[in-house]
């Protein structure tokens, strides 16, 4: 499908798409003691979870969203009785992590504190995060030592969360665990594999992010240092010059029985590649990384998504490796660079097409090329879920009627938009890209 061959949705139809999924979200809550509400990922699931991959904390984010929307009340209402079903979770996690964790939990704890002045929230938040710096054992949180499970991730959730102590002490293992590479640097992302990721969800770049904005707040020149050392491996692997940029997944091939060699998408490939170049911009004022993320841009529009080329390609319309995690960067660079909105019709034009819609409301199942039947039962969450293509269903909205680009709730690992300066030819700037 081509920008010319997509259907375009009228906006007050992707608005309203976008409610019917609130709908069927917000009815799929659970309630939990003490008056709060929590989430499964997948009804069909005994208990819900607090996480924010794919669990209550990842909700929170859209209902922030629908609240500054709409201006409707009940959201920010829901949110706050959610807020209670995270902090009633805090003590009892295993896990420490941005996204399957602790980390996770408070990042949002703190968003409900900050936006919606629940006090109650801001002192679950003091105390997940206080419980992560007790659990650290001087170098590490777990086996996962990267951004979605490991330090990246608590670095930069600690650092949005407003413990810059915490996020440094979580990035600092990062320097003296670096394996020299020819062109960089690189990380083993957990103990059990020769297998080296290089994107943003379990590898290299998403490290390089953590140490290049925890390293930019706390002015810590080895810390950036070592973040572009990183983002120089991965570069070096590039295998689509000049015009685009498409890395392997793992080097060598990690599982490669059930992963292809490479993806598209925020977590292994070029969707997600773009948002740590575009906050290595913002770091170094280097246009070179600018350049790069629209490398990455060009491979993801002639890729051939949303279209289902063969079995298992773009077989997801969620945000961590499907059609809505694309969108939130087609949104990023209207914002930034005023592109045209056509490809961002294809991807919401697709997903639209592919949304389950009944009385219940709106929710999209994800499909599995490989069993038989391959639909797969619709999530709720932010990673697979509702709660993540609706937060940018919502976001296309308002910027195809000219409004706000910014979140309500910004997502640590994407850099917020860089507007231009009034006035100004010298290029954009983003409120925190300070200089170190």
């Amino acid at each position: 499908m081509t920008a010319a061959e997509a259907t375009v949705v009228a906006v007050d139809e992707v608005e309203g798409l976008a409610v019917e999924g609130l709908r069927w979200l917000t009815g799929a809550a659970r309630a939990t003691p003490g008056g709060g509400v929590a989430w499964p990922d997948r009804l069909s699931d005994d208990e819900p979870t607090p996480m924010l991959y794919s669990g209550t904390a990842g909700i929170v984010p859209v209902l922030l969203e629908a609240w500054r929307h709409f201006g409707d009340d009940s959201y920010a209402d829901t949110a706050l009785r959610a807020a209670r079903g995270i902090a009633d979770r805090v003590d009892g996690m295993d896990d420490d992590s941005l996204y399957f964790g602790r980390t996770g939990m408070a990042l949002v704890l703190r968003a409900v504190h900050d936006e919606l002045g629940d006090t109650a929230a801001g002192a679950a938040a003091d105390r997940a995060l206080a419980l992560v710096r007790s659990r650290f054992d001087g170098t590490r949180w777990g086996e996962l030592f990267e951004l979605m499970g490991g330090n990246a991730g608590i670095g930069l959730g600690a650092l949005v969360a407003g413990d810059a102590e915490l996020a440094v002490l979580a990035v600092e293992p990062y320097l003296r665990t670096a394996e020299r590479t020819p062109a960089g640097v690189q990380w083993a992302w957990r103990t059990d594999t020769d297998s080296r990721l290089h994107h943003v969800s379990h590898g290299t770049l998403g490290i390089a992010l953590a140490l290049a904005r925890v390293g930019r707040s706390a002015r810590r020149a080895d810390l950036v240092e070592l973040a572009l050392a990183g983002a120089a491996d991965v570069v070096a692997r590039d295998e689509a010059p000049p015009e685009g940029f498409l890395v392997p997944h793992s080097t060598p091939r990690y599982r490669p029985d059930v992963i292809d060699p490479v993806s598209y998408g925020w977590c292994h490939g070029p969707a997600g590649d773009a948002q740590a170049f575009r906050l290595l911009r913002d770091v170094t004022a280097d246009p070179g990384w600018a350049d790069l993320a629209d490398r990455c841009w060009h491979t993801v529009v002639h890729s051939g998504l949303p279209r289902r080329l063969r079995p298992g390609f773009w077989d997801n319309s969620g945000r961590c490796c499907g059609t809505a995690g694309v969108l939130a960067l087609a949104c990023d660079r209207i914002a930034e660079q005023q592109d045209p909105h056509d490809f961002a019709h294809v991807l919401v034009a697709d997903l639209a097409a592919r949304a389950i819609r009944d009385t219940g409301g709106a929710r999209w199942s994800n499909f599995e090329h490989r069993p038989n039947p391959g639909d797969l039962e619709p999530c709720t969450g932010w990673a697979m879920g509702n709660a993540g293509i609706v937060r940018e269903l919502l976001r296309f909205v308002r910027l195809s009627r000219g409004g706000d680009p910014r979140y309500a709730f910004a997502w640590p690992d994407q850099p917020p938009v860089a507007m231009p300066r009034p006035g100004s030819d010298a290029g954009p700037a983003t409120a925190d890209a300070r200089a170190l």
